[in-house]
């Protein structure tokens, strides 16, 4: 399987050359792999008369009427005419037209095949797989005919199409079924009643017919999901043999002063279960890595809070980081007013504190005087030095990278636990792929006196009514966000969009009736600093911006959030906006303005976020709207490339792959019974080829 592609008969060097730069195929096993991507029912053969403004792909015989080259040089394109005496079909070609011209006889018969398109209100297939018809060896046929990825540069080298095709069915006449072992449990096989790996590989190429296919189909998703599940439970098995933690033995005097007198409200059932997973965690000797979801608003704070003064109960030092420096200082705040009747210091350490401020935290951090440290990147930096770090916890997770995450880990002798947490909901199937090496835990509820957010989506014909309703809120005391979208290809334009929407609100909003606050990423840190607080602190009224007030800025009199130009958002960035009102105990509103003109995909992603406010349920919309892959691209987690599986559409397959991976790994964690030895022989040949270490 790893022999080089070069050494394929009909490939040779420069071939090869080609494969390796267009597709990525290098080997026998990649050749292998680069499945088709639809079959072609060579079984079927439609009737002219039966084309509509519906039909994609087709397959007609007729007898070739007419062909001639029409247009200039520049344009130039042959065009034929066929009929099968139900009706005619426009045949047409902008390349290659010489060699088809002398291929083409008037008065023969061909089989067609090919995409369907209309040229005034003509059907016509340009391009088409065109070969003479024989009638009598028509019945040999009877096939489902693989069509494979291809490139312009391929097909000028004679690789594109049947060519490839022809390559695979090469290799795969080459093979035995000693070359493609089974490394799937015995067990398993039986138990599922699965094609074998050898009849299952020549089955999604070239299949007898649509049952042998999906069979093997199936086969090979389950394979592709087995193996990617079985890494992480094994990385969870090892990590739970081998990896040593700090433990947080008992539950001590600052966590239940703090619990008894100064939680600011009674802890929902979620919150207390997950704080109880945490403390079972922390109390095994092994270290935790757990991954704390919570919708916005859910109470991720307070239970990020209860976590660290079980460390400090236990005489350990604790850390919160977080992206930026304004979610920093406000954590840094909360936290201190929450502390405030406590004798329990609280330091904030970020890029903007300097001289001997920055140098007494180092120093009490170092000598174990300081236990609860809040801060950004910064508290990664070599200086910092912990005295006896037991825990850190990071939040909106995916914006810190592996390496910085490593980073912690080595200042304590023993690693310390890490708690992640995000505000973005994910998916559970795509929780499950891309951090199923994670111990997870879900807050799925919400605080019992939060009102909901009611989500309105209004074109821009309706401003004035939207104005007009800001103005009453702002007579109410109440203060409003209006938001622009920020593309980063054009930033230049997008500024330019932020000063001209400045520039209206302030015409509907004149000082000094009315103040504006304005906050964007071009500004200096300070200024950006010095709007966000005067907006803050309820002395401007309205708050002009981009996302950069996406993640947890927290200004609980704020009741309107309107949105500008919203179907350029996606959804959860809607709904991470959104979640900046309905902080305080004033009924909120969301406003989506858009222009007109929407695609079908921005139309169901407005008629989603004023649906619901459940940010799973929008998690889950945003994925089947984007697919897996887009999504799973954002987060750093080195996920496994599935070729056939899609975690979305084979959520049953998933669940089965996981529920038998779990097995294998819980019973078998080396692998070493002879029954799971061809596993590891399998999982050993594939190491270092996709990177398992970036998950996290």
């Amino acid at each position: 399987m790893s022999t080089p592609i070069e050494y394929l008969k009909g490939v040779g060097p420069q071939r090869a050359d080609l494969l390796k730069k267009e597709l990525s195929i290098f080997t026998f096993k990649d050749l292998l792999e680069c499945y088709p991507y639809r079959h072609v029912d060579k079984t079927r053969i439609n009737r002219i008369c039966d084309i509509h403004l519906t039909t994609e792909y087709i397959q007609v015989v007729g007898k070739l009427v007419s062909h001639e080259v029409v247009g200039t040089n520049r344009a130039k394109r042959l065009v034929a005419v066929v009929t099968d005496g139900t009706g005619t079909l426009e045949l047409t070609w902008f390349q290659g037209i010489n060699y088809v011209q002398k291929i083409l006889g008037i008065g023969n018969t061909y089989l067609i095949y090919g995409k369907v398109g209309f040229f005034q209100g003509q059907a016509q297939i340009t391009h088409p797989e065109i070969e003479t018809y024989v009638a009598e060896n028509s019945q040999g046929k009877a096939y489902l005919e693989p069509v494979y990825p291809s490139t312009e540069k391929l097909k000028a080298r004679g690789l594109g199409g049947k060519n490839f095709s022809k390559l695979v069915h090469a290799l795969l006449m080459q093979l035995r079924e000693r070359d493609l072992p089974e490394f799937m449990p015995e067990s398993i096989v039986k138990e599922l009643n699965l094609p074998s790996r050898y009849a299952s590989i020549n089955a999604v190429h070239f299949p007898a017919n649509q049952e042998s296919f999906e069979s093997a189909l199936n086969r090979i998703k389950f394979d592709e999901l087995f193996i990617a599940q079985l890494r992480m439970g094994l990385m969870k098995a090892q990590r739970h043999r081998y990896s040593k933690g700090v433990v947080f033995e008992k539950v001590g005097d600052c966590f239940n002063t703090f619990y008894n007198q100064y939680l600011p409200f009674p802890l929902t059932g979620a919150q207390k279960r997950v704080i109880k997973e945490i403390r079972q965690d922390c109390g095994t000797g092994k270290q935790m890595n757990r991954l704390l979801q919570g919708d916005v608003g859910s109470g991720k704070t307070i239970v990020a809070l209860l976590v660290m003064l079980i460390a400090v109960d236990n005489g350990f030092q604790a850390c919160l980081m977080a992206p930026t420096e304004i979610l920093a200082q406000q954590h840094y705040q909360n936290i201190s007013r929450l502390l405030k009747e406590m004798d329990i210091e609280v330091a904030l350490l970020t890029g903007s504190v300097k001289g001997t401020a920055r140098k007494k935290i180092l120093q009490d951090l170092a000598e174990g005087k300081l236990k609860l440290i809040i801060g950004t990147h910064a508290v990664l930096e070599d200086p910092v030095q912990f005295k006896n770090l037991g825990i850190a916890i990071i939040d909106e997770q995916h914006r810190f990278g592996v390496a910085q995450r490593a980073k912690l880990w080595g200042k304590a002798s023993i690693p310390p636990h890490v708690l992640v947490m995000t505000a973005t909901p994910i998916p559970r199937t795509l929780a499950m792929t891309a951090y199923g090496d994670l111990d997870y835990s879900v807050i799925d509820e919400l605080p019992p006196n939060r009102k909901p957010i009611l989500t309105v989506h209004r074109y821009e014909s309706a401003r004035h009514q939207v104005m007009g309703f800001m103005k009453e809120e702002i007579e109410k005391g109440r203060q409003v966000y209006i938001i622009f979208p920020l593309i980063e290809e054009s930033e230049k334009l997008d500024y330019e969009n932020l000063m001209r929407g400045y520039e209206n609100v302030q015409a509907w909003f004149p000082e000094p009736k009315y103040w504006i606050s304005m906050v964007h990423g071009r500004q200096p840190l300070d200024v950006r600093e010095t709007n966000m607080k005067r907006f803050k602190d309820g002395e401007t009224q309205i708050m002009v911006a981009t996302t950069v007030i996406e993640v947890g800025v927290d200004v609980p009199n704020a009741s309107v959030m309107i949105i500008e130009s919203a179907e350029k958002f996606g959804l959860s960035q809607l709904h991470q906006l959104r979640g900046r009102v309905g902080r305080g105990s004033e009924k909120s509103f969301c406003i989506l303005l858009t222009g007109t003109k929407l695609n079908n995909d921005a139309k169901e992603r407005l008629k989603t976020m004023c649906a619901t406010s459940d940010g799973f349920k929008i998690a889950e919309k945003d994925m089947e709207l984007r697919g897996p892959g887009e999504i799973e691209g954002t987060r750093q987690s080195g996920e496994y490339q599935y070729k056939l599986a899609n975690i979305l559409n084979d959520k049953p397959l998933l669940d089965l792959a996981k529920k038998w991976a779990e097995q294998v790994a819980e019973n078998d964690p080396s692998l070493d019974s002879a029954e799971n030895l061809p596993l590891k022989n399998y999982l050993m040949e594939q190491k270092g080829k996709t990177p398992w270490s970036k998950i996290s």
